[in-house]
């Protein structure tokens, strides 16, 4: 049985180093309020380099790790909390590193028999230089989240995105290359319960212009969520069994959030990637879909935390 939160010390980690600190930061403040709401002692920590040392005095209790991107998400934190040995929420070493490189998480899922994008991993410069496969595509790091550093090549362009070969690129040199799929852009939330992955329900995403990249996301009014998803009954069911088998194919655990795309003219559902550490921010998926379920955002905060509490 898990403590009460008035009887726990929350270290809340957040910012950090990688492109998504400003959404971690918006993720990490509604988190760590949440709780404070809630009676807990929190501490709110920008994660730098020094963290091991920061939580090594603050001896917390259990830490919330609101991260996303490179360092936060991609296992290094996830080893420093495991040496200290601190319980933290979301998944562990091994499904975290392995579902920040999209190219190795699809082979697993592939493997699982999820319907995943075709493509692969090219280099940059080549990316630069010529259409490496028939446009329409998407070219996007392979270990970077929330959509940044994504670009949609269109069917017909007379030439690649030179972009991703430019000398102020930061996002690695392979670059992951995809066909693009049309019709609906679709996430679960899937929240890892002691008797199995329960997918809470299928979200349809329609950016308010463009293709559903980081401002989409992020910026207020930046899409319209639907839910639940207005789909044939076979495709809504197929997501919600998808997503929980992508869960637990990878070792997910706590929270993740599956990312579809769904070919209405071809009937055809494809899972792009999975995020275990989705965003938290007021315009963020899971939260949205835990209110749907009726668990408010103070409800699915303490869950996190109560999650990440329990011995394993």
């Amino acid at each position: 049985m898990t403590r009460p939160l008035s009887e726990l010390h929350v270290a809340v980690l957040m910012g950090g180093l990688s492109s998504e600190r400003d959404v971690s930061l918006s993720s990490g403040k509604g988190c760590a309020d949440a709780l404070e709401a809630q009676g807990a002692r929190v501490t709110r920590v920008d994660a730098g380099r020094d963290l091991a040392q920061v939580l090594a005095a603050l001896k917390p209790d259990v830490v919330l790790n609101a991260l996303h991107g490179e360092w936060g998400e991609d296992g290094c934190v996830q080893g420093i909390l495991e040496t200290l040995q601190i319980p933290y929420t979301h998944s562990g070493v091994l499904a975290s590193a392995l579902t920040m490189d999209k190219d190795k998480t699809k082979a697993v899922l592939g493997a699982s028999g999820v319907r995943v994008p075709g493509g692969g991993l090219f280099d940059r410069h080549e990316v630069a230089r010529r259409h490496v496969i028939e446009p329409p595509y998407i070219i996007k790091p392979n270990a970077e989240g929330s959509s940044v550093g994504v670009y949609l090549v269109l069917a017909g362009a007379n030439g690649p995105q030179t972009d991703v070969g430019a000398d102020d690129w930061t996002y690695g040199d392979r670059v992951m290359v995809e066909p693009y799929i049309p019709g609906k852009e679709l996430a679960v939330a899937v929240i890892g319960e002691a008797r199995g992955p329960r997918a809470l329900t299928v979200t349809d995403i329609t950016p308010v212009k463009g293709f559903y990249d980081y401002e989409a996301k992020y910026a207020p009014g930046g899409s319209v969520h639907k839910l639940p998803a207005d789909l044939p009954p076979h495709v809504f069911h197929a997501a919600i069994r998808e997503s929980e088998l992508a869960h637990s194919a990878l070792g997910c655990r706590g929270v993740s959030r599956s990312d579809f795309r769904y070919d209405d003219v071809k009937d055809e559902l494809v899972l792009l990637e999975v995020n275990t550490q989705p965003g938290m921010t007021p315009t963020s998926l899971v939260p949205e879909q835990a209110a749907y379920c009726g668990m408010s955002y103070q409800d699915l905060v303490r869950w996190m935390v109560e999650d990440a509490s329990c011995p394993r």
